[in-house]
């Protein structure tokens, strides 16, 4: 009986210690918004920019977007949306890294060695569909108060709370949900993402190491954070450039209603075809440019934060 019982403990030991993925995840996500956002926000509005009625301003370039918001809307206006931003991140990052190092645990349980190519994008589109229903209110707020603009015609909102809440009474609770279909198809997104940061760093790690048995621990003291720089933003590349024509559908169907109640655009194939049919290919990669100045130095960020953040708690583990 006194040799079943350490069991029970260890095992409930390794269930708290899961969350360091969470808590890295989150730590990572915050990090990126506060560096990142005003690009975010030219994204946004290049995405939307159909080239027909619009209540925004017309950009030439990036450039001169950042310079005409900062001097018509102010630095106010260069982190609109920030607030939802930075939840919403700081909760898709925390929520991703810890479903997919569940996910993975699960994969590997009847598995010996490192997990396949195939496995680990598996692990990635799971984690990424949990996050995906767990947080597009969120998203759906960013987008809409990113848009606001001094030449706006519906009453503003005034922020994250009031958005939900008028949201809410004019168009009800399915509207929270605008664009998760293109959302759902963005999981390939983060798939794409994680499962080419994984092979890159076993790749790294094969050539650091040569002929030399490793570990997990000596994996860590293998790679710092150039690398990890380095990893994210390949990863972040290849998976931008896959997948970046749903994040411009996500958005145009999460624009805000005219002030009679009717959508832009009714469902994500009415964007499509619209787009299509009035911009063709290149429709859909409009605000590709700030995307790429965001993201790559971004999931540069995100993973040496993270993977940082996750030494420091496995060295905590340890000492516990």
């Amino acid at each position: 009986m006194s040799q079943s019982q350490p069991q029970p403990q260890s095992k409930s030991k390794s269930e708290r210690w899961q969350w360091e993925n969470g808590t890295a995840g989150a730590a990572a996500g915050f990090a990126t918004v506060a560096a990142m956002h005003p690009l975010d926000v030219v994204r946004t509005r290049f995405q939307v920019n159909d080239g027909r009625v619009s209540t925004l301003p017309s950009y030439k370039n990036t450039a001169h977007a950042i310079f005409t918001i900062a001097r018509l809307e102010g630095l106010r206006g260069l982190y609109a949306g920030f607030n939802p931003a930075v939840i919403g991140s700081t909760v898709s990052w925390g929520l991703y890294f810890f479903f997919y190092d569940r996910a993975k645990q699960r994969h590997s349980k009847n598995k010996e060695g490192k997990l396949s190519p195939g496995l680990h994008l598996a692990s990635a589109a799971e984690a990424g569909a949990l996050v995906c229903l767990c947080t597009n209110p969120i998203w759906l707020v960013k987008t809409r108060l990113q848009l606001q603009t001094p030449l706006h015609q519906t009453q503003p909102y005034s922020g994250l709370y009031d958005a939900l809440r008028t949201i809410m009474r004019e168009e009800g609770w399915s509207a929270l949900y605008r664009g998760i279909i293109p959302g759902l198809f963005l999981v390939s997104h983060g798939a794409i993402q994680f499962t080419a940061y994984e092979e890159l760093r076993k790749g790294i790690i094969d050539f650091k190491s040569k002929d030399r048995k490793k570990d997990s621990e000596s994996d860590d003291k293998l790679l710092n954070s150039v690398d990890y720089a380095i990893l994210g933003a390949s990863s972040k590349i290849a998976a931008v450039l896959l997948t970046y024509p749903f994040q411009v559908v996500r958005a145009r169907l999460q624009q805000r209603p005219s002030s009679d109640g009717i959508p832009r655009y009714m469902d994500s194939w009415h964007v499509v075809k619209e787009t299509a049919r009035f911009e063709g290919v290149r429709g859909f990669y409009k605000g590709i440019t700030p995307n790429l100045l965001k993201n790559v130095p971004a999931a540069s960020i995100t993973f040496i934060v993270y993977e940082n953040v996750l030494k420091l708690l496995k060295m905590a583990r340890r000492k516990d």
